[in-house]
């Protein structure tokens, strides 16, 4: 895994639609599970998206705090 990754999801926001301007770590997991059933966008945000939610799924958020910090 790339440790860059997780560091975007901290600082990145949700380009569009109803989280707009939200940082995908502070999704919630019904939206992430929304994309999966629907389909994630190409590319980076799609791949974020698909990312944030295995780490909301298995309960891991809490290891995204110390990258909030930095």
């Amino acid at each position: 895994m790339d440790p860059q990754l997780l560091q975007l999801l901290v600082t990145r926001e949700m380009p569009y639609g109803k989280y707009k301007g939200r940082v995908l770590a502070d999704l919630p997991g019904n939206y992430l599970a929304w994309f999966a059933r629907e389909g994630f966008p190409r590319g980076e945000l799609g791949q974020l998206l698909a990312l944030m939610l295995e780490i909301d799924h298995n309960g891991l958020k809490h290891l995204l705090e110390p990258l909030r910090q930095r």
